[in-house]
């Protein structure tokens, strides 16, 4: 029976995170093949051309790796430790707990694509109903990652804080699809992230696309709830994640608390016409 650990193949359908290669992250990417018998080094004067490059350039940053960049400005100036997140709400466990098992009853089937996808990466989801690319606004989708990160790291906190244990390891009935996450419940990762990148979107749009400021609020929304329909959080989960996402929207949006994140969304205001 250990031959049904090859079901760790279904792993493989993480392969959706190979989206998260259009966010730029460094996944995916080119593959030139050499010839072994002929590589091209070996080509008539190729190997003694030299550039002058001296140092590596900004442009030349993907958005995941420019993230983490800011995420240690952020982590040190930021400012995030005054943000508090008040406690789960435990009395309301059981009724949770229901409305997830009439969820995976009545919802989880037809979500199941969403789920899978929406499992690793998400912000391709947010891509999409913008239509950028790296390539096409660069500083935007900076944005984006810088957002998720920083979401990311702070949701990390306050779940080793509370510790609070998953749906299904109260009800185990509930079974997600998808392999349950090693780490605590509360708050919600993926609403504190996906309601973050969408509130530092708002701040980035010009007035001509404004009114999709609202399908991006709906887009995290349903990115959020996705968790919930998979049996993998609670709605005080999302509820939490939600409001910490605009607690830190509002220190990412005071100008002096991360100045290369305010000139980073200043440049990405610069892409859109």
């Amino acid at each position: 029976m250990a031959g049904n650990a090859g079901n760790a193949g279904n792993a493989g359908n993480a392969g959706n995170a190979g989206n998260v290669a259009n966010a730029g992250s460094g996944g995916g990417g080119w593959i030139f093949p050499d010839r072994i018998d002929l590589p091209f080094i070996t080509e008539t004067g190729v190997s003694t051309n030299r550039t002058t490059v001296t140092e590596f350039p900004d442009r030349s940053w993907t958005p995941d790796w420019y993230a983490w960049r800011l995420l240690a400005e952020f982590a040190i100036h930021g400012g995030w430790s005054t943000i508090t997140v008040a406690q789960p709400n435990y009395a309301n466990t059981g009724a949770e707990i229901d409305a997830l098992v009439t969820m995976a009853k009545d919802e989880r089937a037809d979500a199941l694509g969403e789920i899978f996808a929406q499992n690793d990466e998400f912000l391709s989801y947010f891509m999409a109903l913008l239509n950028v690319t790296p390539n096409s606004h660069p500083n935007t989708c900076r944005v984006m990652t810088t957002a998720s990160l920083i979401a990311l790291q702070v949701a990390m906190y306050w779940k080793a804080y509370y510790k609070r244990p998953r749906p299904p390891q109260i009800c185990p009935a509930l079974l997600p699809p998808i392999q349950v996450p090693g780490h605590a419940s509360y708050p919600s990762g993926h609403a504190t992230q996906a309601h973050l990148v969408a509130l530092c979107l708002e701040s980035v749009l010009p007035a001509s696309v404004q009114p999709m400021a609202n399908d991006l609020t709906i887009l995290a929304g349903r990115i959020a709830r996705n968790r919930q329909i998979a049996g993998l959080h609670y709605q005080n989960d999302t509820d939490a994640g939600v409001r910490l996402a605009s607690d830190l929207y509002n220190i990412l949006d005071d100008k002096t608390s991360v100045p290369s994140f305010d000139d980073l969304v200043t440049a990405a205001k610069g892409e859109w016409p």
